[in-house]
């Protein structure tokens, strides 16, 4: 699972972009983290987001 995260972060954010400085890269990663959890939706959770389902798991009804 994380070897797949990984290899999207380096498709989608590193290879395509030129980071000049380390912190410009982390501010970049910290974006893309946000972006994955909870915007991007994915195919294997019925198109929701991460977070939405780590949420609605946690709910009580």
């Amino acid at each position: 699972m994380i070897e797949r995260w990984f290899r999207s972060l380096k498709t989608e954010l590193i290879y395509v972009n030129e980071f000049t400085a380390p912190r410009q890269l982390r501010q970049a990663i910290r974006g893309y983290v946000e972006y994955y959890n909870c915007l991007r939706p994915h195919e294997a959770l019925g198109y929701a987001t991460p977070d939405e389902v780590y949420h609605t798991s946690f709910c009580v009804a």
